[in-house]
């Protein structure tokens, strides 16, 4: 399971011209899934999504989670996140879960992020074609990859 977390000062998820998920304040987190991805990896990402202290304090320091700051959270697929592009100019998929399979780990994974987290989830459309707009805060973005717990 691999991320791409962003802090914004806003950011919304539009498919077909319609709002599907909008935030104010808060963090676009990119998604995607690979097979083997479990309810551990799940459960693991949504806490580090949560205690990441990513929001300046007072002092102007990163040491603030998103729950602080009184932050929401927009939660969007991309299984363009696991891209391969080792070989020639076009990126390979085949790390990416299967259609079917990845729409099971993003529901399963919002159910998860949703019980740890206080205020409702905002999301985009599993795979819908999304035009995603934010803007990043100080530029923050910070990528996080399952298999590198450790």
């Amino acid at each position: 399971m691999r991320i791409i977390l962003q802090r914004v000062t806003h950011a919304e998820v539009r498919v077909e011209g319609k709002v599907t998920g909008q935030i104010k304040k808060g963090l676009l987190v990119l998604v995607g899934f690979e097979a083997e991805d479990t309810d551990e990896d799940f459960g693991w990402m949504a806490k580090k999504i949560k205690q990441l202290r990513v929001f300046t304090d007072e002092n102007n320091i990163m040491n603030w989670d998103v729950e602080q700051v009184d932050g929401e959270l927009l939660i969007v697929s991309q299984f363009t996140l696991h891209a391969s592009t080792k070989k020639g100019n076009r990126p390979s998929y085949i790390l990416a879960s299967k259609p079917e399979l990845a729409k099971q780990q993003y529901e399963k994974f919002l159910e998860i992020m949703q019980a740890n987290f206080s205020k409702p989830l905002k999301t985009g459309v599993f795979g819908a074609d999304m035009k995603v707009e934010l803007l990043n805060d100080g530029p923050v973005t910070i990528f996080i990859d399952s298999k590198n717990k450790i």
